[in-house]
C-alpha cells in the first residue's frame, strides 16, 4: 500500500472510473465518490459504476471512424472501461454495444476490489480544497457541488438537452415485417430494420409532430439548446417532412431482395422502402432491442402510440420508455489547460461531459487523461497532453482552445484533426491517412515519454519489426505514471 496522500475522484461515471483506475494503475492511492444510491439523479437507474444512461453503444469500431479512432487510441492506453466493453460486447454490425448491464457491474466489481481504489457511496457538497482533486461527475452534477464549482468558476455552467431512445423487446417484434441488415453489408446483419412506404411514414410523421411532450422538470426550465447530434426525433421531425430520411430514417444502404421483393410500394421506385427505423441490440441475447436515433421527451403514452405505427412494432413491448435531461459543461476553453487542469489551481482536473466532450468514449478518453495526469502530479512528474494529430488530442485541445464565447459540446470527430499535408479529396482514404498518422504518432510520443503501450495482435502480413512502436517494451501493463 502506498503511503501517498489519497487522490479524490468526485463521479463514477465512465470518466470517473476510468479516472480512478489510471490513478491505481500508478500506484497511488484513490477515492472515488459516487453519490449513487444514497442520492439519485434523474437519468440513472441503477446503482453501478459507468452506467450507460441513453444508449448502449460507443459508436463505429472501424480506425477509419473517428469513434473507432478514439477506441483503439485508447486500447493501447490500457482503458480499463474500453478493455470492458470489448469483453462484454453484443453484435452490433459495425458499431461497438455492449450488454450495459452486465458491463456496469463488472466495472463496479473491479474498482471496488482494487486495493489502492477507496469506493464511497456519499454525496460530495464541496469541492475539497486541499489536495488533487478529479471532478467526472457528469451532466447532472448535484445542486450544491453545481453551486460550489460555478462559485470556483466564477461562472455559470452552460447548459443543453440530450435525450434517450426507448428499449424494444425483441420477442414483440413483427419478424415477417422487420428484416436483419447493415447498411451497404457493413459488419455482419445485426440491425432489425422496419421498412415504410410513403404513406406509412407521411401518417407516422404527422402523428409525430402533433404528439405531446412530457413536462421539463424543475431543473431543466431554464432556457437550453438541443445538442446537434443527439436530437429528439420530434425535434427532428419539425425541422421538416424530409429531415428524418436523410437521418436516422435514410432508406439508402439496405437490400434484401426477399423483403423488398413483396413491398408493396408503387410509389417507391425498385420497390425500396420510403424510410427505415433500425433497431439495435441491447444484450448478448438479443432479447433487447434499442430504437436507433429515437431519442425522444414524448409522454410516455405517445411514445406507445406514435411508435407503434411503425410497421413491425405494431405490438411492441417497451422496456424502458425514452427520457430527455438536462447535460450541463463548464467553458473549458477560459478554465481548463490542454491536460485538464484548471488553471487556477492546478491539483484540480475535470473530465467527462463535465468539460464539453460529447460522447461514452470522449468521457472514458477524458478520464483516461486527467486520471493519467492526476496520478503524475502526486508522483511529482509533468502533466501530459497528447498530439493533436491522435483523437485524444484532439479532442482536449480542442475543449481547452475553442472561442470560450461560441463554445459548445464536440463529439469525437476528424473535423477538429490537423490537415494532412497534401489533400486527399476520397474521405475513406483521407481518413485511413489520419488514422495511420494518428496512431504513428502516438507511439512517437509515448516512446518520447518513455511511455509503453499495450500493442493489438499482430495480423498475418505484419511483423513486430515493421511497427513504430518497436522501440517499446512489450510488457502487457504498464504505467504512464512511471
Amino acid at each position: 500500500m502506498s503511503n501517498q496522500e489519497p487522490i479524490h475522484v468526485i463521479g463514477g461515471g465512465l470518466a470517473g472510473t476510468e479516472a480512478a483506475w489510471q490513478i491505481a494503475r500508478a500506484g497511488v492511492p484513490v477515492v472515488l465518490h459516487e453519490m449513487r444510491p444514497v442520492k439519485t439523479s434523474p437519468a440513472h437507474h441503477s446503482e453501478d459504476l459507468a452506467e450507460l444512461v441513453c444508449s448502449n453503444s460507443f459508436g463505429a469500431m472501424g480506425t477509419d471512424r473517428a469513434s473507432g479512432l478514439l477506441h483503439e487510441e485508447l486500447r493501447r492506453l490500457g482503458s480499463v472501461v474500453i478493455a470492458k466493453a470489448d469483453e462484454h460486447a453484443v453484435p452490433a454490425g459495425g458499431a461497438l454495444a455492449v450488454d450495459r448491464g452486465v458491463f456496469g457491474k463488472d466495472l463496479t466489481q473491479t474498482l471496488a476490489t482494487h486495493p489502492l481504489i477507496d469506493l464511497r457511496r456519499d454525496e460530495v457538497q464541496r469541492i475539497p480544497e486541499t489536495g488533487i482533486v478529479v471532478l467526472a461527475t457528469g451532466p447532472l452534477t448535484s445542486q450544491a457541488l453545481s453551486e460550489d464549482l460555478e462559485r470556483l468558476a466564477g461562472q455559470a455552467y452552460m447548459s443543453f438537452f440530450d435525450a434517450a431512445s426507448p428499449i424494444i423487446v425483441g420477442e414483440s417484434i413483427d419478424l415477417d415485417v422487420a428484416f436483419m441488415a447493415s447498411r451497404y453489408d457493413r459488419g455482419e446483419a445485426a440491425y432489425l430494420n422496419c421498412p415504410m412506404n410513403k404513406a406509412q411514414y407521411l401518417a407516422f410523421y404527422a402523428e409525430l409532430c402533433a404528439a405531446e411532450q412530457a413536462e421539463l422538470k424543475d431543473f431543466e426550465r431554464e432556457t437550453a439548446k438541443f445538442f446537434e447530434a443527439c436530437l429528439p426525433i420530434e425535434e427532428m421531425a419539425r425541422r421538416g417532412e424530409e429531415t428524418m430520411r436523410y437521418g436516422p430514417l435514410k432508406p439508402v444502404g439496405l437490400f434484401d431482395t426477399e423483403k423488398f421483393g413483396a413491398f408493396d410500394a408503387p410509389d417507391n421506385k425498385m420497390n425500396k422502402p420510403y424510410a427505415v427505423v433500425q433497431l439495435r441490440q441491447e444484450d448478448k441475447a438479443g432479447q433487447l432491442w434499442n430504437m436507433v436515433g429515437f431519442q425522444t421527451n414524448l409522454r410516455w403514452g405517445e411514445q406507445k402510440r406514435v411508435f407503434r405505427m411503425i410497421p413491425g412494432l405494431e405490438n411492441a413491448e417497451f422496456v424502458r420508455m425514452g427520457v430527455m435531461h438536462r447535460n450541463t459543461f463548464i467553458n473549458s476553453p477560459e478554465l481548463l489547460t490542454g491536460g485538464l487542469q484548471f488553471k487556477s489551481r492546478p491539483t484540480l482536473l475535470a473530465a467527462g461531459q463535465l468539460v464539453g466532450t460529447e460522447g461514452y468514449t470522449a468521457a472514458i478518453a477524458g478520464g483516461w487523461l486527467a486520471g493519467t495526469n492526476a496520478a503524475r502530479l502526486a508522483l511529482g512528474k509533468s502533466p501530459l497532453t497528447l498530439p493533436l494529430t491522435t483523437m485524444i488530442g484532439a479532442l482536449t485541445g480542442f475543449i481547452s482552445a475553442a472561442e470560450p464565447k461560441h463554445f459548445q459540446p464536440m463529439p469525437p470527430n476528424f473535423g477538429i484533426i490537423p490537415p494532412l499535408a497534401k489533400k486527399v479529396r476520397n474521405k475513406r482514404d483521407r481518413y485511413g491517412l489520419y488514422r495511420d498518422r494518428a496512431f504513428t504518432d502516438l507511439h512517437t510520443w509515448a516512446i518520447e515519454q518513455g511511455l509503453r503501450l499495450i500493442e493489438p495482435p499482430l495480423s498475418e502480413s505484419e511483423s513486430a519489426a515493421t511497427r513504430p512502436s518497436a522501440q517499446l517494451l512489450s510488457a502487457p501493463e504498464y504505467s504512464l505514471a512511471k
